[in-house]
């Protein structure tokens, strides 16, 4: 086994700042100038405006894997121009290092913008 590393901590009180939700991909595109992000478009459900994110997944994913798939993302991130693309958000991935990128994702149906606690 490796060696231990100490894991800074959050406060709970930073953590309950967080507004993890869930949306599904309705539209995704390549970014006009990167290689390796895409644009995408997250639907939050009825009411509500949808989400653009900007994320590194196309070494990973294609398009039509992405299309179509519930995700969780921070959803009160605070909004950036990544290589001229606003991205209001971003979306949970796992990276162990060896595998490629998982997507965080749900165990069974679930609406759009539930909280995820």
């Amino acid at each position: 086994m490796g060696e231990f590393q100490e894991i800074p901590t959050v406060k709970f009180e930073d953590w309950e700042k967080l507004d993890l939700r869930i949306g599904t991909i309705k539209a995704v595109k390549v970014h006009p100038n990167a290689d390796e992000l895409y644009v995408l478009l997250i639907d939050l459900g009825p009411g509500e405006n949808d989400r653009q994110i900007v994320a590194g997944l196309r070494k990973y994913y294609s398009e039509d894997e992405l299309l179509g798939k519930k995700v969780v993302f921070i959803n009160n991130l605070e909004h950036k121009e990544i290589r001229g693309v606003r991205s209001q958000g971003m979306i949970l991935a796992a990276d162990d290092g060896v595998n490629p990128i998982a997507l965080l994702t749900v165990d069974r149906e679930v609406n759009n913008n539930a909280k995820v606690k």
